[in-house]
């Protein structure tokens, strides 16, 4: 079976983290502070590691100090990640349609969405693409919103020349096997903002203060902390840090290749009209995290086993968040989604990895387009 998607390993990688796992320390030792500062170079803003995507996520929300008196708008097309962490915190989800040539939220639905209760708008860089962020600073003005991004798609994108992590208000990666760069599980918060960076990375670590100018109490010790606020443990080992370390080396590479991929994939499909390529935004220079199509409903499934029934892996993403039964039983109602509905209908996502060979992009092209005259 070729793969959707992969990890890209070599010996060098292997090596960081055999050199690790002889060290002194493998957790809470210098290679995280070292991956986080490579991160930075990356990201263009201050970075701290994390245990997953979701615990970024979970820790940007801590970081604007998200409560059950808040609002988050977010579009659905997207694992249900971006918005569970919310409700994790009391937070109420209002859910965006998308734009259905690009998959990203839409700046109209969200601007008709927006209330005295929002505390944040959620853009996700769906497939490695950011969204128009110029855009939605217009839309929030001088209100007091947040905008998060979530970038599991996007570390290496960069958006009018910018670092995707320099963007928005905080921002959340993810380096699971699949994404750009991998730490087995792993992920990272940045942010523009010291007040929410220092809650959001306190969050991480059980909500704990060392620095002891900012004692309540009256002990002293270099043993001392105190726990300040609610929080998790949300760290990062040296062992996957070391990994990213590595990764991030050849992150270029990686951007390059991926970026090599998409375009033959849209080169291959550009005469098929029943074959809708995701529309790529003239701001935006990214890291192709995903090459969804579009194909017409009635076709998607079949097409599917189609592909399965030839070892090749294929994805849907995403099933809309607001399909789930989570909020289902919250009387949420996908219908009042049309775009996203349709587009989650059409969508089938194709291998996009480091590892693939452009002769097997060209022969997976070469099905897809048989599959498609088949059928008149």
């Amino acid at each position: 079976m070729i793969p959707y998607g992969r990890q890209y390993i070599d010996l060098s990688d292997i090596w960081s983290v055999v050199k690790a796992l002889k060290s002194d320390l493998i957790t809470t030792g210098p290679m995280v502070k070292n991956f986080e500062k490579a991160l930075e170079f990356v990201t263009g803003a201050k970075t701290f590691a994390v245990s997953s995507g979701t615990a970024a996520l979970h820790c940007a929300y801590a970081g604007i100090g998200i409560t059950s008196k808040d609002e988050i708008i977010s579009p659905a097309n997207t694992f249900i990640a971006t918005q569970s962490t919310a409700l994790n915190l009391g937070a109420k989800v209002v859910f965006a349609d998308i734009d259905p040539d690009t998959g990203l939220v839409s700046p109209n639905s969200v601007e008709k969405l927006v209330t005295p209760r929002t505390k944040a708008v959620v853009l996700v860089d769906y497939a490695g693409q950011p969204c128009d962020i110029d855009v939605f600073r217009k839309i929030i003005g001088d209100r007091d919103i947040f905008l998060i991004e979530d970038a599991a798609h996007s570390l290496g994108s960069r958006y009018k020349g910018q670092a995707v992590g320099s963007l928005a208000d905080v921002t959340a990666f993810s380096f699971y096997p699949t994404k750009n760069i991998t730490t087995g599980e792993g992920g990272a918060v940045s942010s523009i903002r010291s007040e929410i960076f220092q809650r959001a990375k306190s969050f991480a670590n059980h909500g704990a203060e060392r620095d002891q100018n900012k004692f309540s109490g009256d002990q002293i010790g270099p043993w001392v902390y105190e726990i300040q606020d609610r929080g998790l443990n949300y760290r990062l080992s040296d062992l996957n840090c070391a990994l990213g370390i590595s990764q991030l080396k050849k992150i270029n590479k990686f951007k390059s290749r991926r970026s090599e991929i998409f375009r033959r994939y849209q080169q291959n499909f550009s005469l098929e009209k029943r074959i809708q390529t995701l529309k790529v935004e003239d701001y935006a220079d990214s890291m192709w995290h995903l090459f969804p199509i579009l194909v017409p409903p009635n076709l998607r499934d079949q097409l599917i086993a189609y592909l399965h029934s030839n070892l090749i892996g294929v994805q849907v993403n995403y099933i809309p968040s607001i399909m789930h039964p989570i909020f289902k039983k919250l009387g949420y109602d996908y219908k009042e989604l049309p775009n996203t509905l349709n587009f989650y209908l059409r969508e089938v996502s194709l291998p996009i990895h480091v590892g693939l060979r452009i002769s097997v992009v060209d022969y997976i092209s070469e099905l897809i387009l048989d599959f498609i005259k088949s059928k008149g």
